[in-house]
């Protein structure tokens, strides 16, 4: 399964699954399909103003929709963090390859290259295809020139997936109850350091990590304790006092 790594805040990369074929042609129906709606809507208010008014205004609702059409994506990517409605229903979203939100200069160029990707003289979509199946990061032609692809806006670690490798004896006590200041999104970030130390043995991570949850909780680490066996004690503690509040 392919993922690119995303900075955090906290200087932390973590890893996102990038985008298949199957959610990039399923975002695209939905997108389709409200403009399926949008056209008959279009063709109403034409035929409406037709009949009223003069044929002026069909051809400006004529118009209106090719213009919509034509900068849809776009639009809707510049000024909803990288997602057209589709996008947004399937959870997919444009990111640079470097992990960074894109610049209006990549936008412009994922949107420029859909003729190639999608336009009639292409094969209707067919080159976009293709590229996205064969290319390491499932990108079209567009996502190659601009340096760009879509994810998955969830990462992978999810609160509920979180494989906790140790069990926590009935009479544990917390050591940090501060750490009800967190929440599962905090805690999902301090697994995928814990994990990303013990596959890499980067201490640079734990550090990174350590600092921001003293800070966010507003406590100190106890003489005898290290940074790692503070992230691992905060992830205790929370299991903990969370269960118990359940």
């Amino acid at each position: 399964m392919d993922t690119i790594k995303i900075s955090t805040a906290q200087n932390i990369d973590i890893e996102y699954e990038i985008a298949g074929l199957g959610e990039r042609i399923a975002a695209r129906c939905i997108d389709l399909a409200g403009f399926v709606v949008l056209y008959f809507l279009a063709m109403i208010i034409g035929v409406i103003g037709l009949v009223s008014f003069s044929g002026a205004s069909f051809y400006v609702a004529l118009i209106g929709f090719a213009i919509l059409f034509v900068f849809y994506d776009l639009i809707c990517e510049l000024f909803m963090d990288g997602q057209t409605f589709g996008k947004k229903a399937l959870k997919i979203k444009v990111i640079s390859l470097d992990g960074a939100q894109p610049t209006f200069g990549q936008y412009i160029f994922r949107w420029l290259f859909r003729m190639i990707d999608f336009g009639f003289p292409f094969g209707w979509g067919v080159v976009a295809l293709v590229s996205v199946v064969v290319t390491k990061n499932h990108q079209r032609v567009g996502d190659i020139l601009a340096k760009t692809t879509l994810i998955k806006t969830r990462p992978r670690t999810q609160i509920e997936n979180v494989a906790f490798s140790f069990a926590l004896p009935d009479e544990y006590q917390p050591v940090f109850k501060e750490v009800l200041h967190l929440n599962d999104r905090d805690i999902e970030l301090v697994y995928e350091v814990l994990t990303g130390y013990y596959q890499t043995g980067n201490p640079q991570l734990i550090y990174a990590m350590a600092t921001k949850i003293k800070e966010h909780i507003l406590t100190t680490i106890p003489a005898g304790m290290n940074e790692l066996q503070f992230l691992e004690t905060v992830m205790k503690d929370y299991k903990q006092l969370t269960s118990n509040m359940g």
